[in-house]
């Protein structure tokens, strides 16, 4: 009786699994062709409007296009593939983190990525140097600052928390690299480097190229593609240390698999537009919300949700006033009064 007791469970199980995975393969399919939608919408929207004339005579190589070609081709399917690349990513890198972290308030800044890379474009605005320096600094900044942040836990952890040291002493980094940016800005010209680099930090896609395209999307994606592929493995750690251990997982291999994935999403994503906050740390409660906590579907739709959001934000930002709003305040306007609701629901269920 207990074996076929025990074979029931089993096939419940299996059928409970079958319909979650059935429900997250619709919600992956609703959420690509809401996002198909979102970025037709993104590029015919904004100050200089296309019409369907204007679409048409840009994918038409005989006919003459003009400012249309300009504004479609240089100016709006540029910042449209940095929002998806850059939400998408930070969504992604979020959504590991909490798995690996095993807490839901952490970010894909928690071990001074952001702050890191914010220092090395503000140093290299500082300098005058060139974009294509400035972003180069800011990315190897984010690296640098997440690899002191592990070489510097990885020494205490011995006698410790591995992942409490390594949160602790990320802090301590961010801390850090943020009150060099504050002594960056104390010395900048007020009235030339000092607007550059305040309003890089705010965040923007309004000077996005298909350059920055091409040199971004390489870290980006080699951040993402191993994220997609362990995502089943997250569902193991979040049982804790000692229980994926006993199932054979090498945590210390994962858990620096995922930082430096995370660690190249985040330093790409913020050296090319600045720090978009929130979107690590909002948008994976909203897809747990949605498909739960399998890491399998909740890795996808992350992404997903986050490359919708940060189009919609942008789309905001360049059309709700005559002057483009930072997409880093938006952002933070948003996720901040959405993660309150997220603590109040969190206690009332509680």
């Amino acid at each position: 009786m207990a074996a076929v007791g025990s074979t029931v469970q089993e096939i419940k199980d299996e059928r409970r699994m079958a319909r979650q995975t059935d429900a997250g393969s619709r919600t992956l399919a609703i959420l690509a062709i809401l996002l198909i939608g979102i970025a037709v919408v993104s590029l015919m929207i904004g100050s200089y409007r296309l019409t369907l004339h204007d679409w048409w005579s840009v994918l038409t190589p005989s006919a003459q296009s003009g400012t249309a070609e300009i504004v479609l081709l240089q100016v709006r399917f540029p910042r449209l593939l940095a929002a998806m690349l850059v939400g998408g990513g930070l969504a992604l890198a979020g959504t590991a983190y909490q798995g690996l972290f095993n807490n839901p308030m952490v970010s894909p800044d928690i071990l001074g990525a952001s702050a890191g890379a914010g220092f090395g474009a503000a140093l290299g605005i500082l300098c005058g140097f060139h974009v294509v320096a400035i972003q180069g600094l800011s990315f190897a900044m984010g690296l640098l600052a997440v690899g002191l942040a592990w070489a510097i836990g990885s020494g205490f952890c011995r006698r410790g928390d591995p992942v409490l040291m390594l949160v602790l002493v990320g802090i301590l980094i961010a801390s850090v690299f943020t009150a060099l940016i504050s002594f960056t800005k104390y010395l900048a010209d007020p009235y030339d480097r000092l607007p550059a680099i305040t309003y890089w930090l705010m965040g923007s896609f309004a000077a996005i190229n298909l350059k920055d395209i091409r040199l971004s999307a390489i870290p980006i994606l080699a951040g993402c593609v191993p994220l997609f592929l362990l995502r089943w493995r997250l569902n193991v750690l979040c049982l804790g240390e000692e229980e994926a251990r006993t199932l054979g997982l090498n945590t210390r291999w994962l858990r620096l698999i995922v930082i430096i994935s995370a660690t190249l999403i985040t330093a790409a994503s913020v050296s090319i537009c600045g720090m978009v906050g929130w979107i690590g740390l909002v948008v994976p409660h909203l897809a747990r919300m949605v498909v739960g906590p399998n890491y399998k579907v909740l890795v996808p739709t992350a992404a997903l949700m986050g490359a919708c959001f940060l189009l919609l934000v942008d789309d905001v930002a360049r059309t709700i006033a005559a002057l483009e709003i930072p997409v880093g305040i938006l952002t933070a306007l948003i996720g901040a009064p959405f993660f309150l609701f997220l603590l109040m629901r969190e206690r009332r269920d509680h």
